[in-house]
């Protein structure tokens, strides 16, 4: 592409070129133009102007030209381009929008995008900008789960009003005013904690490199950790057992009994599991006068604080740990629990009153 044009400038010709570079306000592209035509004019090579000016020799050479061809207006102004591909017709996008909208052919569950270029007979970059236009990602899917309790109105109510922080201050609304002068705590287990232990060490994180761990394991065993997470302060009390029966359970209780300060009402939140229902633990229930039940609907244990603790102890502590022996895990869990009740934080309740209260029988979980 090497040219040789030489470049010459009149007076008008310069002040008007150096008036370009001079104003702050052109487009950078105009400035860098007017340079190099301003340094061509000073009798220097091709090399040299591309050097002084951080540019390559095709860009002189092309700019050179274009000032010789068309003079300073020709610096402003663009070369017009070939037109590039047609836009998309209307009627091939609101097509692309319907099908996502229905089942896929064959036996796919989803649209995906080759398949819908493949039947609309466009790329699939231009499917892909269809639906992000549109808002549809066929590939997401959100699961969802309806609580039949009849009674779900009534006891959603009841947990949102225990579970409201009482230093908020008093609430114009009796709806959500927790007990006064009473210990409120979101009981649940979490069985089935296996102590796994890796085939292999894994390598620690480095610059460039993420840590590393085997996907196969060895078990070791596994326990159950009951655990009463208090709504006002944060604090937990928990204990690992073998099992969760309701053997397990009074024991449980017991060890809150025990804990907390004599002539205190406990309320005591959660969910429909067997053994909270036991025979057995309605006898303890009557003989400690303190204690009260508050049961979650059915299918919602998720509106138990305590599974955003146990969800929080499984993604700090477990899911990357490594463990040889149950007692090991044991005491993983129980200096967890020690080192989170050193600095306790509660589970603030932050729903409004209209989104926590569907109509009675009907909850959602995402």
């Amino acid at each position: 592409m090497a040219q040789e044009v030489c470049v010459v400038l009149n007076t008008a010709e310069r002040e008007q070129l150096a008036a370009i570079v001079a104003d702050r306000n052109r487009p950078r592209k105009h400035v860098e133009r007017a340079r190099i035509v301003l340094a061509s004019a000073d009798r220097g090579s091709a090399q040299q102007v591309a050097q002084s000016l951080g540019v390559s020799r095709p860009t002189v050479w092309r700019w050179q030209q274009r000032f010789a061809e068309t003079g300073v207006e020709g610096l402003l102004r663009d070369k017009t381009r070939k037109p590039g591909k047609a836009p998309l017709a209307a009627e091939t996008t609101a097509r692309v929008v319907a099908l996502t909208c229905t089942e896929p052919p064959h036996q796919a569950t989803h649209w995906t995008g080759r398949a819908m270029a493949k039947t609309t007979g466009i790329s699939p970059s231009s499917v892909q900008r269809i639906w992000r236009a549109h808002h549809l990602q066929p590939h997401r899917l959100r699961t969802f789960k309806r609580s039949r309790d009849p009674s779900f109105a009534a006891k959603l109510t009841d947990i949102v009003g225990l579970c409201a922080c009482p230093r908020a201050g008093p609430r114009p609304d009796p709806w959500v005013d927790p007990p006064a002068h009473a210990v409120v705590l979101s009981l649940d287990e979490k069985s089935q904690i296996q102590a796994l232990d890796r085939t292999q060490p894994g390598l620690p994180i480095k610059p460039g490199r993420c840590q590393t761990m085997t996907h196969d394991y060895k078990r070791h065993g596994t326990t159950t950790l009951f655990a009463a997470l208090s709504v006002l302060d944060g604090t937990v009390i928990g204990r690992c057992m073998q099992r969760h029966r309701h053997e397990e359970f009074i024991r449980f209780l017991n060890t809150i009994n025990a804990e907390l300060p004599a002539g205190k009402t406990v309320h005591v939140i959660l969910d429909n599991y067997a053994a909270h229902k036991h025979p057995a633990v309605l006898a303890w229930l009557a003989r400690h006068k303190r204690f009260f039940f508050h049961f979650t609907p059915t299918s919602c244990s998720w509106l138990n604080a305590v599974e955003r603790y146990f969800a929080k102890l499984s993604k700090q502590r477990l899911q990357r740990g490594v463990f040889r022996s149950v007692v090991e895990l044991e005491t993983v869990i129980n200096r967890f629990i020690e080192e989170t009740n050193q600095a306790p934080k509660p589970f603030v309740w932050t729903a409004d009153r209209v989104k926590s209260s569907p109509p009675s029988g009907a909850g959602t979980k995402s």
